[in-house]
């Protein structure tokens, strides 16, 4: 099979072009792009399935949430980078293929260490796939009104496939074992591998660069040691292991840096991340994307500890995310009628809504049209922010680093989540263990806790529901405190975020062009990498499928 480049199927305008037969394509694109987001999201509805069946600390738990998230996060430029040299579809082909061993272990999983490891194995996978969906339709449709709608689909739709990810999960965790909400996952990357294989067209503005492997390298050290820093930090007797992956992660940023402004061929051209559009974009997208996945992991928690949902009720109970798909087609007209910054605050706004519900409102007995709202809004603040966070980076890149685009707009996501939802981690560990210590202290029966039970009920709020069955004397009291432990060091997380969103409004106000500006911008960004391009050939197709 072969595609001509977007340039040669027809005339490029404002409008823009449709590829041939744009619509399967897109919709195998968004299938293959589904399967990441479906692993991305199924394991929080698990949690406190997993940490009953392994008794696991919250820091485990943390690291299976965030786990597939940093192998993805870690790899993605790398493996983009790739995908723009060797074949977008042949890393799409290996990371579906990849994705069915990877969802076979960790749905079968004997030790949470194991299924730790499964789940990064897996985002790896899905570092090889899901980038390139983005960047085939970066190549595939020019820039115009038809890329704008392609590429909201593929955002609003993903991020749908992660709301309704936890229904699933809870609906498998109610009728089989836990692993199944992970095993689910290979007969549909098997299917997306078989689609993929026979409709996505090969080599598609593909480049002949030799691609930077020191900086992918330096890439995966520095993005792996700083989110697995963050998860260790809150953790009793861990800080020396927490400070020597900051460490190592400080050192990589800087060799990254200074490899990257050395390099003949970057992996991350720091001259193209440094357009207005680019940067506010990624960094906009990274807090957007993260509050969605931050949100999702403490709320399954919360619905299910504290206010004793089933797992299959706790997935119900954020379907209104699903407002996102409304929004998406929204959000894309917004931003061809009033441009990417007045789209983005419109989402920060919603978000920022959402997660003020979370703070002020979800107490012990929060009533579920009151956690409807707040996924709703959050759903909707997604749904507006995500196509104008992933137009504007891929835009603002030239088509023969279209890895590097799809490569950053996955970050959004990925390193969005993986930081999120590790800072949110890091601060409901270390909220939920200094309130159930101070909960012991004042106690009546304080010096009657032993060491070993104390540090128990420190561990994570199944562990304390387990020690409570021990002891059913304390039942009540263990339990009781257990749920208000867990709903201070909720508050840290939700605060966390209302302050990330808050400055990431601020940053996209006042650094992001405005519609005018933009356009023109985007149009001077053309210019210098048509000027700077080296050879029609690199752009062209040609090569059998």
């Amino acid at each position: 099979m072969t595609a001509a480049p977007p340039a040669a199927t027809g005339m490029l305008g404002a409008t823009g072009v449709a590829p041939a037969r744009g619509g399967l394509v897109l919709v195998v694109l968004i299938a293959v792009a589904g399967v990441a987001n479906l692993n991305l999201a199924v394991a929080n509805v698990a949690l406190p399935s997993i940490d009953k069946a392994f008794v696991a600390s919250q820091t485990a738990l943390d690291l299976v949430a965030v786990g597939f998230s940093l192998g993805l996060a870690a790899s993605v430029l790398w493996l983009g980078a790739l995908g723009d040299r060797h074949g977008r579809r042949l890393l799409l082909l290996l990371g579906m293929a990849l994705s069915v061993p990877a969802s076979i272990v960790a749905g079968l999983a004997p030790t949470v260490e194991i299924l730790i490891g499964a789940r990064i194995v897996g985002g790896i996978a899905a570092g090889m796939a899901y980038p390139t969906t983005l960047a085939l339709i970066t190549a595939l449709w020019s820039p115009g009104i038809p890329q704008t709608r392609a590429i909201a689909l593929w955002s609003g739709l993903g991020g749908a496939v992660s709301a309704t990810a936890p229904v699933l999960s809870g609906y498998l965790l109610e009728h089989v074992a836990w692993g199944a909400v992970f095993l689910v996952t290979a007969p549909l990357a098997a299917v997306a591998f078989v689609l993929a294989l026979a409709i996505v067209p090969a080599h598609v503005n593909e480049t002949t660069e030799p691609v930077d492997n020191l900086g992918g390298i330096l890439s995966v050290v520095l993005i792996g040691s700083a989110v697995l820093a963050i998860n260790f930090a809150p953790v009793p007797g861990r800080t020396a292991t927490a400070a020597g992956l900051a460490a190592i992660g400080l050192a990589a940023l800087v060799a990254f840096v200074v490899r990257q402004r050395r390099a003949r061929n970057p992996l991350f051209d720091l001259h193209v991340a440094s357009r207005r559009v680019f940067w506010v974009a990624a960094l906009a997208g990274i807090i957007v994307f993260g509050s969605l996945m931050g949100s999702m992991f403490i709320g399954q928690q919360f619905m299910q500890n504290v206010l004793g949902y089933s797992t299959f009720e706790a997935g119900l109970a954020i379907l209104p995310l699903t407002v996102m798909i409304l929004f998406a087609p929204i959000s894309a007209r917004l931003v061809e009628a009033r441009g990417s910054r007045t789209t983005l605050l419109a989402g920060f706004l919603f978000v920022l809504l959402g997660l003020l519900c979370m703070l002020v409102l979800w107490t012990e007995r929060t009533p579920y049209p009151i956690v409807g709202l707040t996924y709703a809004l959050i759903g909707a603040g997604v749904g507006l922010g995500g196509t104008p966070a992933s137009r504007s980076l891929t835009n603002s890149v030239p088509v023969l680093r279209a890895g590097m685009a799809s490569g950053t707009a996955d970050l959004q996501r990925d390193l969005g989540g993986a930081i999120m939802q590790s800072i949110f981690g890091a601060l409901l560990t270390a909220g939920y263990g200094a309130a159930m210590a101070a909960a012991i202290a004042a106690g009546p029966d304080a010096q009657q806790v032993t060491e070993t039970v104390q540090g128990e009920l420190q561990l994570s709020y199944a562990s304390a529901a387990a020690i409570a069955e021990s002891y059913p004397q304390y039942a009540d009291a263990i339990v009781g405190a257990a749920r208000t432990s867990f709903m201070d060091g909720a508050n840290l997380a939700y605060l966390a975020g209302v302050v990330f969103v808050l400055v990431g409004a601020a940053i996209v106000r006042l650094a992001f062009p405005s519609r005018d500006r933009e356009r023109e911008l985007l149009a001077a960004y053309r210019a210098e990498d048509a000027a700077t391009r080296p050879s029609p050939s690199t752009a062209a197709s040609g090569s059998p499928g």
